[in-house]
């Protein structure tokens, strides 16, 4: 998820989308599979017997193999508000990749043409496969590069233990406290490109659960300015920040729930932008694995919700 966050994130298609990745990285941490857990008797390994950083490598390795969610496939509900409105739509995942169409804009059903309108494109999609796999490939593409974030982040950053901080108030008190890690640029880490420069002026605090050591909060802040190409690319403001929250949809298959940001950026010299952005999913269904043609018609023969 933390990927496909990647890929609507970085929609603008350039350096108004690096931060958005960065964070989509960071947030790649609320998808962990199981790190370490646990001797074979099921009873948690004591966290804090090992270093902090333990936990990023871990977690950075687990997370790359979940990125492709190999053989589970969920349908769901994602609900976007940003500089384009509010706007939910009905996502399917599909080996080759996600399908989805706007079911409501602004909490309401679409008019007719709305509807008429987003089921000519779905159709396109059937008709014309080709242009279709450059949207696909634009998503495996980014893919690739929050896979490549995610490995760095262990080394990016410095990581610690933060006992005695705030629980999170939805977290079961009988599941034991989560176990507190903060992260800070690692002032001897390089970035090895382009797309890695966010990393060095990203700081934030996650919340893991100490049984099954996934993350299930995390809030990452810009604490300082991030030049990108000496500035003339793009100069990101400091005082951005993110948040994220992960649930597991089932069978282990976790999932962003919910992630908030803001951003300041200046493009190219010329423009600054406040990007703002709120991404929320639910209604988690697992699907079989199918192809896109079989995904768009589902997509198709569903009602639209009555609002």
């Amino acid at each position: 998820m933390a990927l496909r966050m990647a890929a609507l994130l970085n929609r603008h298609h350039g350096p108004m989308g690096l931060w958005a990745v960065c964070i989509a990285a960071c947030a790649g941490f609320l998808q962990l599979s199981t790190v370490r857990a646990a001797g074979q008797d099921g009873s948690p390994a004591p966290p804090l017997s090992e270093p902090a950083r333990t936990w990023a490598v871990d977690a950075a390795n687990n997370e790359v193999r979940l990125v492709q969610h190999p053989d589970s496939y969920l349908r769901y509900r994602y609900h976007v508000v940003d500089e384009k409105g509010d706007q939910t739509r009905d996502q399917i995942e599909t080996p080759e990749g996600s399908v989805a169409r706007l079911i409501l804009r602004n909490g309401r059903t679409l008019t007719q043409d709305e509807d008429q309108a987003e089921r000519s494109r779905l159709n396109a999609v059937l008709q014309n496969p080709s242009a279709f796999a450059r949207h696909i490939k634009r998503e495996q593409d980014n893919k690739k590069m929050g896979v490549k974030l995610i490995r760095e982040m262990a080394d990016a950053f410095l990581w610690s233990y933060t006992p005695g901080q705030p629980q999170i108030p939805s977290w079961p008190v009988a599941s034991g406290p989560l176990v507190v890690v903060d992260f800070k640029p690692n002032p001897k880490w390089s970035p090895p490109d382009f797309e890695s420069t966010p990393l060095t002026g990203v700081e934030g605090r996650a919340w893991i659960d100490p049984h099954s050591r996934y993350v299930v909060r995390l809030e990452a802040s810009l604490t300082h300015a991030v030049n990108i190409g000496w500035g003339m690319v793009a100069h990101i403001y400091p005082g951005g920040t993110a948040k994220a929250d992960q649930v597991n949809a089932g069978g282990q298959r976790w999932i962003v729930q919910h992630i908030t940001e803001q951003i300041t950026v200046r493009a190219l010299l010329v423009k600054t932008v406040n990007q703002r952005l709120q991404f929320d999913t639910s209604e988690y269904q697992p699907v079989k694995s199918m192809s896109v043609p079989e995904a768009v018609k589902m997509l198709l023969d569903t009602p639209l919700p009555q609002h």
